[in-house]
């Protein structure tokens, strides 16, 4: 974790710390009200909440250089109450990938979203990549995400290691290419986040072409494209693939994968019959 990302994540300690009252967080009011000089929490009420050393939280607050487990971070934000986003934050500060969440609000109404876009191919992704809800269409026809093992339901992974999906690609190669360059940006916004660095030194030990394409450094925006799959079933489908990012969140993108043809539509509707 850098300098700058120790102070931050200090400055995000002390100002949710400010924002609660003993009250709100279950502990005894002050005996003599008007006495408490602290705004907020005082420091070991937060350390007693979480579960955690006095000493330990000071030197977090203070930015000083010390390690950062998921658990106790993850402690820490059912202290301070934190929103989903608000935790998200406190983990990337502190240099962690963000949290495994059961499905949320907000999970649920973009479930509702893709579910909408049916017949057509509609997925979600967060900020690195992650598959976060996707449509039946998107399932049938280009993966289930479910089936991916749980540390590999990612874009980057599914592009590069996923055999059935390179074999159904008709232009497997300029496809890969344009993913990665996408990724490449993004990294290079946060180059030190342990959860990016993971997939990239994953991908270096799993696909050739990865680790070499990588080291040419390819940066690249989405554009709007056409590609072509030859689907074991419905046989050779073409798709307009379009990206929208939520308004409310702007680390979620919906891609959403539309029959490039009257043709393309009724076989992929036929699929769906099925």
């Amino acid at each position: 974790m850098s300098n700058e990302h120790r102070a931050e994540l200090a400055e995000f300690l002390k100002a949710q710390r400010a924002r609660l009252t003993p009250k709100e967080v279950g502990l005894l009011e002050d005996m003599e009200p008007g006495r408490r000089r602290t705004p907020g929490l005082r420091r070991e009420e937060v350390a007693e909440l979480a579960g955690m050393s006095l000493t330990w939280y000071t030197w977090l607050e203070q930015g000083r250089k010390i390690a950062t487990r998921p658990q106790v971070i993850d402690a820490l934000a059912r202290a301070l109450q934190l929103e989903p986003v608000e935790h998200r934050h406190l983990r990337r500060l502190a240099g962690l990938a963000d949290p495994v969440e059961h499905k949320n609000t907000e999970d649920f109404r973009l479930q509702r979203l893709v579910d909408s876009m049916m017949p057509n191919l509609a997925v979600v992704h967060n900020g690195f990549f992650d598959f976060v809800v996707w449509n039946i269409a998107f399932a049938r026809v280009r993966v289930d995400p479910a089936d991916l093992p749980e540390d590999r339901r990612n874009l980057m992974w599914w592009m590069f290691t996923d055999e059935r999906n390179r074999a159904m690609m008709l232009r497997w190669e300029p496809a890969a290419r344009a993913i990665l360059g996408q990724f490449r940006v993004v990294v290079g916004r946060t180059p030190d986040h342990p959860y990016l660095t993971s997939i990239v030194a994953g991908l270096n030990d799993a696909s050739h072409e990865f680790r070499t394409w990588w080291r040419e450094y390819p940066v690249q925006d989405f554009r709007a494209a056409t590609i072509g799959i030859d689907h074991p079933t419905a046989g050779v489908l073409n798709l307009d693939l379009y990206q929208l990012r939520l308004v409310e969140n702007s680390d979620l993108v919906l891609v959403e994968q539309l029959p490039a043809t009257e043709h393309d539509r009724l076989r992929i509707a036929e699929l769906l019959s099925d």
